[in-house]
């Protein structure tokens, strides 16, 4: 549905302490006291992937005219983004030009005067869950997303609504993502606005009115498929990738016509079943590197999905003709599980180069082989020319969950170098001989519950990182994480549609309660903003945030690097050496990189606040905003001199009520609920019934919701408003186990607050 700004239209208001170092990563269903999501829309008609459905057009209403039309600004094209440093008032593509640098030229907003900055305008999203999108600035028009792929148009002077477009998403399909209903942004290509919606559908729109011109079903309405990622415009084709390879989904990504959707050609990432034609020769070499052995019972790769999904990094390189693209886990995570007869498993966790008109693949560099511990290698990527060696070389660069800084030769493949960029203890080095990771010893999660740095977070996840080429460093949103990896073996049974990362969940709750038991507190995994030098293969500086889930990273020409962090603070700092030179207090967290751009001669940057994604398990309520406060998404434009009213954030009614008094397990049957809460409810609302403070927290439920907790679960009463129902999963006897533990877990917290003082009553 598009919602046209013009004279009598309406805007459309959309309705409505995990423990750090527990389990690090999230799947979303909302919760039940929640309505911030769309209404649900009907079913997605089932179709062919490449079936494209014409929309046709709605009469719109005339905007005010502004100084140079939408169908004029939004004529990008490929010549217009290699020559984007002629326009350098734009952001014109994901981060701003083919290499994705995430660099700005722009240096009105510079050292001297960057504590001088103060809002210049802000614009509500109507939503409390995560916001990590990358603004397209063209010409005065900004085009961004917010959740489930809702679609804004905004006067980027002003921040005037121009139109809104919502792909109607149904709420249910929430249950399927890993991490939250984010959406990274839009592209923008010769008068159309490219958005693809978490159901998996790939929507082209009218720049101009959000009318949308056709919609594709990528998925084939298939769950558990979903889409978070950015499309990108290549040599006139829209290319997108896919989730859900936490549920069990074969990953690929696929290039459509961007004037009709058209499928042009499609990449399986990791073979499927062997008795199957193979869809391209790239994948003969790769079904060498699958095995399920002699002796193997129960499901195999093909079956559960095997993963390698691309969800994020896209780059490409207009003089080569080469997209680089980052692929995902296996699927199962454990490797025991998923292929037991051993092997690399190609392609999850690789770079990928492709040819853009073909879709065939030219070269692939593994980063994570046969990966154990959902080491994607979806992370962003970025292309420079530096000087190594007396040489320049046309490099790749990318920080990968694992923990290694790749350099790689982006014309042949060839690993430059891979170092450490943060604390690892899965392996002890890349061998350069061999371009392999050398596996430490004694850390097999097969029948055992070891402790593993980094954890499934990662020392980076998807928040972008930037390249100054006037310092020579990448600024990386790394994290310091680690995460209890549990007794993951050939009994583990697959559950369709929900996680299956063949780790033992109940062990995994075993295991944390033994820590609290021994009276130790679970430690805090860190954030560090940490300036790394490629060639010199070494950190230049680091910065420590007191939240380790932080924003994406900007860099400018006027020396400077923005960055929001997690426990809401916006802040710059010098890009030569770190110094601290503005904070902004905005009490909401950010994971959204910031980005700049100029109209009329006046500088601004722009991120959007609103935190999630992993962190609505992975996030830590003793240091996120969001557990504080109310988590509203906005997005925050400032300027120097600005002198606008900061929105408003009200602090959150920590209490917990008094739990009904009639509900009674034993100790036996608290743990065991509490291993089934693990195993389901954990992975949205968080570890021990803590939530981070996005998905609400269920030691605090009402009495209307405590009176309907299983119409809730068990029947889908709050579906449409994205709490699906999970009795496929769950028996009645089940849901009593999981309510009795989440009444056990509020009186616990509550008669330990009301004798600290933190709650009155």
């Amino acid at each position: 549905m598009s919602y046209w700004k013009g004279p009598g239209s309406v805007t459309p208001v959309i309705a409505g302490l995990a423990i750090g170092a527990v389990f690090v990563v999230s799947a979303l269903v909302l919760s039940p006291d929640r309505g911030d999501v769309p209404a649900p829309a009907p079913a997605v008609a089932e179709a062919p992937a490449a079936d494209v459905e014409a929309v046709p057009p709605t009469p719109v209403v005339e905007a005010d005219a502004a100084k140079r039309s939408v169908e004029a600004a939004t004529k990008i094209t490929k010549a217009r983004i290699i020559a984007a440093d002629d326009e350098p008032h734009n952001w014109l593509a994901h981060g701003r030009t083919y290499s994705e640098q995430r660099f700005s030229p722009l240096d009105k907003i510079n050292t001297d005067n960057v504590s001088d900055l103060g809002l210049a305008w802000s614009y509500e999203m109507y939503t409390n869950r995560g916001l990590e999108a990358s603004p397209i600035v063209v010409d005065g028009y900004m085009f961004l997303t917010g959740n489930w792929g809702i679609t804004h148009a905004l006067d980027a002077r002003t921040g005037e609504e121009l139109w809104t477009f919502d792909p109607e998403v149904p709420g249910e399909w929430g249950r399927y993502g890993c991490c939250d209903v984010v959406n990274r942004g839009v592209a923008v290509w010769d008068g159309k606005v490219y958005v693809a919606s978490f159901d998996g559908r790939l929507h082209a729109l009218d720049a101009k009115t959000g009318t949308p011109v056709w919609q594709v079903d990528t998925i084939n309405n298939t769950p558990p498929y979903t889409i978070t990622g950015a499309p990108r415009v290549i040599n006139g084709k829209v290319i997108i990738g896919n989730g859900g390879a936490e549920l069990g989904v074969r990953g690929y990504f696929t290039a459509y016509d961007a004037n009709t959707g058209e499928q042009l050609w499609r990449f399986y990432t990791v073979p499927g079943n062997p008795d199957d034609p193979i869809e391209h020769p790239a994948l003969e070499a790769a079904m060498e590197t699958w095995s399920m052995g002699e002796d193997h019972e129960g499901p195999t790769w093909w079956e559960v999905g095997g993963g390698g999904t691309t969800w994020d990094s896209m780059v490409f390189d207009p003089e080569l003709n080469t997209l680089y693209v980052g692929t995902g886990n296996g699927s199962p995570w454990a490797r025991y599980i998923r292929s037991p007869g051993g092997g690399d498993n190609l392609y999850i966790s690789s770079i990928l180069a492709i040819d853009p008109d073909t879709g065939d693949l030219k070269w692939h560099y593994q980063t994570t082989p046969g990966d154990n511990w959902d080491y994607t290698a979806t992370q962003h990527i970025i292309l420079a020319d530096l000087e190594i060696d007396g040489k320049v070389r046309k490099v790749a660069m990318q920080a990968p969950k694992n923990g290694f800084f790749y350099v790689l030769d982006r014309e042949t493949g060839e690993l430059i170098s891979a170092d450490a960029y943060t604390p690892i203890t899965w392996a002890t080095h890349v061998d350069m001989e061999t371009g392999r990771p050398v596996e430490a010893e004694g850390l097999s999660y097969k029948d055992a519950s070891p402790v593993i740095l980094p954890g499934p977070i990662g020392g980076h996840n998807w928040h972008p990182m930037a390249f100054n080429p006037n310092t020579g460093l990448v600024y990386i949103p790394a994290m310091e994480t680690f995460s209890i990896y549990a007794n993951a073996n050939e009994n583990h049974q697959i559950r369709k549609n929900w996680w299956n990362t063949g780790m033992g969940w109940g062990d995994y709750y075993d295991e944390v309660l033994k820590i609290l038991d021994a009276g130790e507190d679970l430690p805090y995994n860190r954030g560090v903003l940490k300036a790394w030098d490629p060639v010199k293969k070494q950190e230049a500086w680091t910065v420590i945030h007191a939240d380790h889930w932080n924003g994406g990273v900007l860099t400018t020409g006027g020396n400077l690097v923005f960055q929001g962090t997690g426990d809401g603070k916006f802040r710059a700092y010098r890009a030569d050496n770190g110094e601290q030179l503005l904070e902004i207090e905005t009490k909401t967290g950010i994971m959204a990189p910031p980005i700049t751009y100029s109209v009329d001669g006046e500088q601004y940057v722009s991120v959007l606040l609103g935190w999630g994604g992993a962190a609505i398990t992975a996030g830590d309520a003793r240091t996120a905003a969001a557990a504080k406060y109310g988590n509203e998404g906005r997005l925050l434009v400032f300027k120097v001199g600005g002198t606008a009213e900061y929105p408003e954030v009200v602090e959150k009614n920590l209490d917990i009520p008094e739990p009904p008094t009639d509900v009674q397990l034993t100790a036996a049957e608290i743990r065991k609920g509490g291993q089934m809460f693990m195993g389901t409810c954990a992975l949205c609302h968080g570890a021990l019934a803590i939530s981070p403070g996005v998905i609400p927290d269920l030691r605090r439920m009402s009495p209307v919701i405590h009176e309907n907790f299983k119409s809730i679960v068990a029947d889908g009463m709050l579906a449409h408003q994205g709490m699906a129902k999970f009795s496929d999963l769950h028996s009645d006897e089940d849901l009593d186990l999981i309510y009795g533990y989440i009444v056990s877990r509020a009186r616990e917290d509550r008669k330990a607050a009301l004798a600290d003082g933190s709650q009155d009553g």
